[in-house]
């Protein structure tokens, strides 16, 4: 069996866009980097206090609406989930990614561009194998009517389900086995939603300032109101994958388990994380035998109605 190796791109790349929240301009420029070095965030408008920010789970600020990740000096970068799903969903363990603000570009409010401009970039081998977590133990957490585990399984799997009362989200569930050519098709294009009635609300916290019908999938009255309708029919809970993929991948490594979800977000997530990897028990670093056997396995995302 082939030992799975660590990736990084071969030249550097450059985008620009708002962020959903701040509705600032941010610029990102992004670039190879050595084995073993993970996915650091750099703010290049910071010329004073330490500006590098690894994208771990000890270092998650916050997570409403998004997940914000803060050094000790207390320099902060937000919205950090659908470019780490991005890099996830390609298996690019290595970056060095530059932002001049304090918040990542929304671009369509999926992964779809990161992983165009990441392809684009090219994807290149490293002489280092790749490190990944495989669950032996089951993990769960849970807040309220919310719950999310990790449990040991033949090949990595995400299961999840979203509620909501009102149509057109209803009750969705998809399970998703990850791989490149499975994130490219089912889940990176999938978009974040929101509500129309809360566009008040969140203007007045100062959030969800750069949302439009251009990065997000709005909902009213029981309809979605963008022109162009939904890129999936089961979107909602597709997006909330992603979002899982991005948040659990500040494990530092690939999680090799079963992912089992019922109304996730990005607290209960980086509440999984912190809690698996305060449990040493519940998890070893996977000999490269059983990453590569893991890999070879394929089967298909597939969904179920809720």
């Amino acid at each position: 069996m082939r030992v799975e190796m660590q990736h990084t791109i071969s030249s550097p790349a450059v985008c620009a866009g708002i962020g959903v929240h701040t509705g600032a301009r941010v610029r990102l420029s992004i670039r190879p980097a050595p084995v073993g070095t993970g996915i650091v965030f750099v703010r290049s408008d910071e010329k004073v206090r330490d500006s590098r920010i690894p994208a771990t789970a000890d270092y998650v600020a916050s997570t409403n609406l998004g997940t914000t990740l803060r050094n000790a000096a207390g320099v902060e970068i937000a919205t950090v989930e659908h470019f780490l799903a991005a890099c996830a969903g390609l298996e690019i363990d290595n970056l060095i990614v530059e932002a001049d603000g304090p918040e990542l570009p929304i671009l369509d409010g999926s992964s779809a561009q990161f992983v165009q401009l990441l392809a684009s970039a090219g994807r290149v081998e490293q002489m280092a194998a790749r490190r990944s977590i495989e669950i032996i133990e089951r993990i769960a957490v849970a807040s309220g009517d919310k719950s999310a585990s990790l449990e040991p399984a033949e090949r990595a799997e995400f299961d999840v389900t979203i509620r909501y009362a009102d149509a057109p989200i209803g009750v969705q569930r998809r399970r998703y086995f990850p791989g490149r050519d499975a994130f490219l098709s089912d889940i990176a294009d999938a978009r974040t939603y929101g509500f129309l009635s809360d566009v008040e609300k969140l203007h007045a916290i100062g959030r969800g300032l750069g949302a439009s019908y251009e990065n997000t999938v709005v909902i009213n009255e029981g309809r979605v109101v963008n022109e162009d309708g939904l890129r999936f029919e089961d979107e909602f809970v597709r997006h909330k994958i992603l979002d899982a993929i991005g948040d659990l991948a500040l494990a530092g490594a690939p999680i090799l388990g079963r992912y089992t979800a019922d109304q996730p977000g990005h607290a209960l997530n980086v509440k999984l994380v912190q809690a698996l990897l305060d449990t040493p028990r519940a998890w070893r670093w996977a000999p490269p035998d059983v990453v590569a056997a893991m890999a070879e396995r394929q089967a298909p995302a597939f969904a179920i109605a809720g």
